[in-house]
């Protein structure tokens, strides 16, 4: 591939091997240089950064903001969200960061972790219960998918009765048709008109939720004053902004790392097997997973608040950034031989879940279904294999998801 880097070319490099073959893609753009300028999914340039001592900088670097007000007239604007569903995590910076954070901090305390991981064994098993009737089964569609959406549901105290096509309104996001442009808006006024309803109806009838406790703090302003850091106050807009990340976030990550790890494992016979005898085993499992085919290849754009250089290249105030998590953790200079699955590897400092005050919410969550997920299905499902020649697997064409489109297996 060519280095833009060190050519000084203002010509984006193609994306589409990133998109079919990305980590072959990321080895050469890694030995190439160590920012590249390519052509986001918008259409607007942006700088790709791959080399893992980067990465790691630039996610705690304060001068790269994620709030779209830095990005530079007539650039990067993302998905056109309505202010509803806009103002979220993925788009502050300090101070209205820190004080969102905060709020939400208190659904992924240890003890509220831990009191989901009897419920979320119970979906799992009854996933599976459904599943081996029929002796084989998407893994997607019918383990992957609905175990992280029932799970978040709870956290958020959602019936299970009011559930809707999450899986659509998430694909017309993430992976958007431009056949079909229209599907992009559907989703989005979709998603509006829930996450509008489900703040009128907790108003209506708090339960013992995390939601309900967020709109508590919302309409009881007079108790957040005078922390100095916003209080603990909430605008309409960042509450139903919250509902939408938590769900979104909680979903599409989830599903993809179950989905990503149960390959590598068929993949991989020989651990799956050592897996199945040592299930004690998977939570450091969880963590090689994350840093070999995690779900999040590329980090939320950033914007320089000022002229600046990353890994020596000059990137100017305004401009996007993206920040490669997939290349950096398959970087050589951090990771030996990092594109073997190796569960005996020392994984401290993967970047799978982020780094600096970004670090994922939901990390201790995401872990612990992952890990109740595999154990699950590796022990009810001993024999599991492949149901497909591997070579018809899919992914999703996409830069900021990594997730199979289908897994069909069988046991």
């Amino acid at each position: 591939m060519q280095n833009t880097a060190d050519t000084g070319s203002d010509a984006p490099i193609d994306v589409t091997p990133l998109l079919d073959d990305p980590y072959t893609a990321y080895a050469a753009l890694r030995e190439a240089g160590p920012v590249h300028r390519i052509t986001g999914a918008d259409g607007h340039p942006a700088w790709l950064v791959t080399r893992y001592d980067d990465v790691r900088r630039a996610l705690a670097d304060p001068r790269l903001s994620l709030d779209k007000r830095h990005a530079a007239p007539g650039g990067y604007r993302g998905f056109s969200l309505p202010p509803a569903l806009d103002a979220n995590l993925l788009n502050m910076d300090p101070p209205d960061h820190t004080r969102i954070r905060r709020l939400v901090a208190k659904a992924f305390t240890p003890g509220r972790v831990e009191a989901l991981r009897a419920p979320v064994r119970q979906v799992a098993d009854e996933l599976l219960d459904t599943m081996a009737e029929r002796g084989r089964a998407d893994l997607m569609a019918d383990y992957a998918g609905p175990l992280p959406i029932t799970v978040i549901y709870d956290l958020l105290g959602i019936p299970h009765s009011d559930r809707r096509d999450f899986l659509a309104w998430s694909n017309a996001l993430i992976t958007p048709d431009p056949s079909r442009p229209e599907l992009m808006k559907e989703a989005i006024g979709a998603m509006l008109e829930f996450f509008t309803g489900l703040i009128a109806a907790k108003r209506a009838e708090p339960g013992d939720d995390l939601f309900s406790d967020l709109i508590a703090v919302r309409d009881d302003q007079a108790g957040g004053e005078g922390d100095g850091e916003g209080g603990g106050r909430l605008t309409e807009d960042e509450l139903t902004s919250l509902a939408f990340l938590l769900l979104f976030a909680g979903y599409e990550n989830s599903v993809h790392l179950i989905g990503n790890a149960v390959l590598t494992l068929l993949d991989h016979p020989d651990q799956l097997r050592q897996l199945q005898r040592n299930p004690a085993e998977l939570p450091s499992a969880v963590e090689e997973f994350l840093r070999y085919d995690g779900p999040s290849p590329v980090a939320i754009r950033r914007f320089p608040k000022e002229d600046l250089e990353i890994g020596g290249v000059p990137v100017a105030a305004g401009e996007s950034v993206l920040l490669s998590i997939a290349s950096a953790n398959r970087d050589p200079a951090r990771f030996a031989d990092p594109d073997t699955f190796d569960r005996g590897r020392d994984l401290s400092g993967h970047l799978a879940l982020g780094h600096g005050i970004h670090y994922c919410l939901g990390a201790p969550l995401a872990r612990m279904e992952a890990v109740i997920a595999l154990d699950a299905l590796l022990s009810r499902f001993p024999g599991l294999r492949l149901d497909v020649p591997r070579g018809e697997l899919r992914h999703r064409r996409a830069l900021r998801a990594r997730g199979l489109i289908s897994l069909p297996v069988a046991w």
